[in-house]
């Protein structure tokens, strides 16, 4: 059984991530991302892979598995960015 402090953090972390797949998915589509800030998703980016690392150093679960899924999400904008603009 999970615990209360994982399951709020598993259930934050889902929320937070899942509000990228629609940019991403829109972007996609339209081709265009002239609307999204190269340097604010850079910074967002490397945030998110210190992130990443601040939960595999400190083993908590919830912050490892998000924080790769919007890294991948965050990725999959950026590149995006660069190849549609």
């Amino acid at each position: 059984m999970i615990d209360a402090t994982s399951a709020v953090g598993f259930a934050a972390g889902f929320l937070t991530t899942i509000a990228f797949v629609p940019q991403a998915a829109k972007i996609w589509k339209a081709k265009s991302a002239k609307d999204v800030s190269l340097p604010t998703f850079i910074a967002f980016t490397v945030g998110v892979s210190l992130w990443l690392a601040y939960g595999i150093l400190q083993s908590e679960i919830p912050i490892i598995v998000w924080n790769a899924v919007t890294l991948v999400l965050a990725g999959a904008i950026l590149a995006m960015k660069v190849k549609f603009g």
